[in-house]
Order: C-alpha cells, then structure tokens, then sequence
C-alpha cells in the first residue's frame, strides 16, 4: 500500500489514497495550522475504532447473528511531553441485537488479537527514508 501526500502550506498535507479517496490533514492553529482537515491523531483514533468495528460485523455476521444497531467510542488519552504519544487508548462498543454475550466477547478478541491491522500497526518498526532535493533515498539510522 502506497500514499503520496503534498504539502498546502501552513500544516496542511492533502493527497489520494491508493483506493481513490481524497485526504486532507491539518493542524490548529494554536499548532501552525487552519484547521482545515482532521488531525493525524484523531484519524489514528477513528482508524483504530473503526477497523476493530468492521471486523466486529464481520465476524458476528459469519456467525450468522444480526446486529440491530452498533456505533463505537474511542478516548484516547496523550502524554503531557513530546512526542505526546497515546499512552492509553480505550474503545467502548455499543452493540444492539438479540446477541450472546460470549459471542460478541469472542468477535472483539478475534478483532484485538488476530485481524485489527491498525491495532497491530501502532507498535510498527517504521523505518524512516528521505530524499532531499531529487537525490538518491536515504535511511536515517540510530
């Protein structure tokens, strides 16, 4: 999967996903920004809910159950310092149908420990590339 954002000024970064869908991110203003576009962290948030949920339905779906109703909370909470990562994150998912119980524990487990790709993407190894002014790219090392 590949994804090429360009820089509009300020803090805003816009571009196309690799399924055809317009993106645009952007700070505060308190941080440099026009609060033109979701900050990156909050789509991090709604990623995380969201991926979990789709595998929920999924899941509860294959288990031939019918869900009445769903919508998902997400809180995230930040460090006071830099780089001001998550330090917690809790998902709460509201879930409507004549469902058991062990059913829709078992479709939040599968979605937690084995699918969630997002989930499973915030520990990433990232490695960290840059090409500066056209020249060859380099990896910054430790």
């Amino acid at each position: 999967m590949k994804a090429t954002l360009n820089w509009d000024g300020g803090m805003a970064f816009s571009g196309m996903t690799e399924s055809g869908h317009k993106i645009l991110l952007d700070a505060g203003a308190e941080s440099g920004g026009s609060n033109s576009g979701p900050r990156p962290t909050e789509v991090l948030l709604h990623a995380a809910a969201v991926c979990t949920g789709m595998d929920i339905v999924m899941i509860l779906e294959k288990m031939r159950l019918v869900i009445d109703g769903f919508f998902i909370e997400i809180e995230g909470t930040r460090a006071e310092n830099h780089p001001r990562r998550f330090s917690e994150i809790a998902i709460s998912y509201h879930i409507k149908g004549d469902l058991p119980e062990d059913k829709v524990v078992r479709a939040i487990k599968l979605s937690r420990d084995t699918y969630c790709s997002v989930v499973h993407s915030i520990n990433a190894s990232i490695k960290f590339k840059y090409v500066l002014n056209g020249e060859p790219s380099k990896t910054l090392s430790d």
